[in-house]
């Protein structure tokens, strides 16, 4: 699961992203609300973790943007204010949960997950195609077989899923499953696709020649 964190402070940043990349995310940081939107916009996020007091836009102007586009991505707040005013002003602006600063790792962990769980139809699982992918328990299955796939196979078809009649490109699935800021080998993404075509069936991922790759029919 790709996610987006919007935090200006370095050391939070750092934790944040750190403890959420081993819990199984594919974390994005940016330091500032501009950025935020930018990488929004070019980029697909199972959710995202908003600070309130970010520079050149604040949390509270990102998420009103996002929602003002007609955006249901899940957003979760970051605040060091715990009133309950403050509360009810971010859930009434779009907001769909709150932690309040300094952050128990767990418990944003957990809450995340049931984020992502509520948007994907509350029980985890998300189908197409015969695929079946239990988003709880990290489980494949293709027409009611299990199918046993590493964790960075896993993500890369919860990408494609989750970009369904959309073309990826190589660039935008290594995003979704590696975030922005670890190295990896150049063929990695066509060994992925090569193993999960192999448990697959070949015609279950699609090569769009030049482009990229997908399932299900290409958006024109």
């Amino acid at each position: 699961m790709r996610l987006l964190i919007a935090e200006d402070d370095s050391l939070l940043g750092e934790g944040l992203s750190s403890a959420l990349g081993r819990a199984g995310f594919a974390v994005t940081w940016v330091r500032n609300g501009k950025a935020a939107i930018t990488t929004l916009d070019s980029n697909d996020f199972s959710a995202v973790v908003l600070d309130i007091g970010l520079p050149l836009m604040t949390g509270m102007e990102v998420l009103c943007a996002l929602r003002t586009r007609g955006s249901n991505l899940p957003v979760l707040m970051l605040t060091a204010r715990n009133s309950t005013r403050d509360k009810v002003l971010y859930l009434d602006a779009g907001a769909d949960d709150y932690l309040v600063k300094t952050v128990d790792m767990e418990e944003l962990i957990a809450r995340l997950r049931a984020l992502v769980r509520r948007t994907s139809g509350g029980d985890g699982l998300q189908q197409v195609s015969g695929l079946t992918l239990d988003l709880n328990r990290h489980i494949v299955k293709m027409n009611d077989v299990e199918v046993q796939v590493s964790r960075r196979e896993f993500d890369l078809l919860h990408a494609l899923v989750n970009g369904l009649g959309r073309v990826l490109t190589r660039s935008q699935l290594e995003k979704s499953i590696y975030g922005w800021d670890c190295s990896m080998d150049s063929n990695t993404i066509e060994v992925h696709i090569h193993n999960l075509r192999a448990k697959l069936g070949p015609g279950f991922i699609k090569t769009v020649r030049g482009v990229g790759y997908t399932i299900g029919k290409p958006a024109l």
